[in-house]
């Protein structure tokens, strides 16, 4: 039985919300679909990213702890772009530093990395 067909939302916990709402609007180039005092969502495809004000975490996840930006990654988000090294360029140009890449991976996409106001990391990939 295939009942889990896609990831309909992905909430991420932010520090400033008004900051986080800027640089998803500049680096992704997208205008959010619903924002109220706490969050903002912006549409990936199928996907929806939920910016949610730090503050307001616990009441959604408890009694799972909020880990702070400090304790490192325990995963990335990737998204497929035509041509990684102009994506590179354009991140560049916003001001927006490269943790790694542009680079070729054996696993034939070439990719590069970066992070969000949060530390949430987002890759860019470009299949080979």
């Amino acid at each position: 039985m295939d009942f889990a067909k896609n990831i309909f939302a992905v909430t991420l916990f932010v520090a400033n919300l008004e900051d986080s709402k800027k640089f998803y609007i500049k680096t992704f180039e997208k205008t959010s679909i619903f924002e109220d005092a706490n969050s903002v969502v912006f549409n990936f495809g199928e996907t929806m990213i939920n910016l949610l004000e730090h503050g307001e975490a616990p009441s959604l996840i408890a009694p799972a702890a909020v880990a702070s930006k400090e304790s490192g990654s325990r995963f990335q988000f990737t998204i497929e772009v035509e041509d990684v090294d102009s994506q590179a360029e354009r991140l560049s140009s916003l001001g927006i530093a490269l943790i790694n890449g542009p680079m070729e991976r054996p696993w034939g996409v070439r990719t590069l990395l970066f992070a969000d106001p949060d530390g949430h990391l987002w890759e860019f990939a470009q299949v080979l």
